[in-house]
This record gives structure tokens, sequence and C-alpha cells, in this order.
């Protein structure tokens, strides 16, 4: 619209077409805006739609951790061993430290950045409100989590298949790795996001992500072997609660038929063993519940 002097000093009022039409479509509505947060999340984790330097490090860090399993194979083949070196439920504390950085990466790219350009308002604009973004977000990250470890889990079941392994022995440990997979995936992801989401700077976000997943688990560790070599069995038992890392390997090995990295490999049982789960699924939803509190006053 433009205004101009008529004739006789009238104001008058002209209407341009600048070719503005009205949207006519179906709405789509909250599911697929959330969807369509989870497909935008989970092909950031892993650089897709970037350029290729974004790629690098989680192909990268990918492929380091399908190695193991592919040379497990061949091992196990030409050597004639009954069974794999490495079982399915151990296989992610075996390439924690590699878990670790990936998590560490991956976490920060999926909300410290929407922090620190300032996004978040264009999200909570509408159909999608907080809970939807956690949400999003977590199962992104999860899914992605998950990939990283069945992945690499499913090439040593396929190279054990045809390396004439136990049919019946390799696909019970197959299924039971993807178990601990999806434990470790949502335990992880619920964690990494929390620590993640504090802070707008990428850098810090991966040092603390890092620490957070690090430091309890060599602490916890640390404490462990004292209290074995004092003989302390139900203290070890009892120490692996406090941190991400020996709760999952207490789960695997009480529930999953997989073996303790515990001193002494002793594994959870009695009462000990029914906290673990009990504690990963409250840690579970304490981080989900302190990051959608954390994205009431985010970003606004």
């Amino acid at each position: 619209m433009s205004t101009g002097t008529g004739t006789g000093g009238v104001r008058d009022a002209r209407i341009h077409d600048i070719g503005y039409r009205h949207y006519e479509g179906r709405r789509l509505g909250r599911s697929y805006a959330r969807r369509s947060l989870i497909t935008h999340s989970l092909r950031g984790a892993y650089g897709l739609g970037r350029s290729a330097r974004h790629k690098v490090l989680p192909f990268g860090l990918f492929g380091i951790t399908a190695i193991p399993a592919i040379v497990m194979v061949a091992v196990a083949i030409t050597t004639g061993l009954d069974e794999l070196p490495i079982e399915y439920t151990s296989y992610a504390l075996f390439m924690q430290p590699i878990l670790g950085l990936y998590i560490a990466l991956a976490a920060p790219q999926m909300v410290s950045l929407d922090l620190r350009f300032k996004t978040i308002p264009l999200y909570f604009s509408r159909p999608v409100e907080r809970n939807d973004y956690v949400a999003a977000k977590f199962a992104a990250l999860s899914l992605a989590l998950f990939l990283f470890v069945s992945v690499p889990l499913l090439i040593a079941y396929a190279g054990g298949l045809l390396g004439k392994l136990g049919f019946a022995e390799q696909t019970s440990g197959f299924a039971r790795g993807l178990v601990a997979a999806a434990v470790f995936a949502v335990l992880h992801a619920a964690i990494a996001l929390l620590v993640a989401s504090l802070t707008p700077r990428r850098g810090f976000g991966v040092a603390a992500v890092i620490a957070t997943l690090t430091v309890p688990y060599f602490a916890v560790t640390a404490v462990q072997v004292v209290a074995s070599e004092q003989g302390s069995p139900g203290a070890v038992e009892w120490l692996g609660l406090f941190s991400p890392g020996t709760l999952l390997d207490g789960i695997q090995a009480a529930f999953l038929g997989g073996v303790s990295e515990f001193p002494d490999e002793l594994e959870p049982s009695g009462a000990a063993a029914a906290c673990y789960p009990l504690v990963a699924a409250g840690l579970v939803v304490l981080c989900s519940y302190l990051l959608t509190r954390r994205y009431r006053k985010a970003g606004l």
C-alpha cells in the first residue's frame, strides 16, 4: 500500500499486488513438526546436509567403532573359535571411549547451537511446544546412538552366521546386545542433552559432556578396585550405581548374560541388582524433567 496527494491536496491510497497468496494447503500440525525436527536433528548428528568437514568426525568415529566387529569376526573364522571374542552385550562398554567422544560431539550439535543463534523462539512460535522440542531432540540423539552401536553388532552377527557359528547362540546374543545398545543410547542421550543444554557454547558443551561421562566412571572404578582389595564385594556392587558406564555394565551383567568389568568380574545380585534398572530409569526421567524445565525460559 502506498499513499500520495491526489487532486486538491486530498491524500489517497493505492493497493499494489506484489504476488502474496494465501496458503490453501493442508496443515500438517504438531506431529509432522516433531517428525521433521527428529529427522533434521538425526541428520545433523551425522553431519548430513552439511559440508564435508562436518561429516569427517561422525563417520570417522563410526568407522573406528565398526572396525573391531570386522576384526573379531575375521579372528573367529580364521582361528576356528566357537564364539566371538567380545560379547554382544559388552560391545558398547568396549568402545566406550569412542562412543563418549561421539556423544560429546553430537549432543551440543543438537541443542547448544540453537541456544547460541537464538533460534529457540522460532521453534516455539507454533506449532512446536517445549515438550515437543525436548522429546524430538531426545529421540533423535537416542536413535543416533543406537545406530552407532547396533550397526557394528549387526556386522558381527552377520559375520558370525557366515562363519557358521551357532545360530541360536548368535541370535540370542545379538538380541541381548540390541537391548544393551538401547539402554546405552537412552541413558547417555538423556544425560548428554541436559549437560549440553546448559551452555550455548559448543566447545564448552563438548568438554562438559566428556567430563560428566568420564570423571564419575574413573572415580567409581578406582573406588571399586579399592573396595575389592579390602574384601568388600558388597560395596563393589552398590558403587556401580554412581556412574553411567558402571550402571550399564551392571545391567548387562545382571540381566543380559554379559560379563562384568567390575573387579574380579563380580556380577550384581539381590537387592543391588534390582536397583540398577531402577536407577537407570530414574536417571532418564530426572534428566528429561530437568531438560524440559530448562526450556521453559531458554532462548526467550
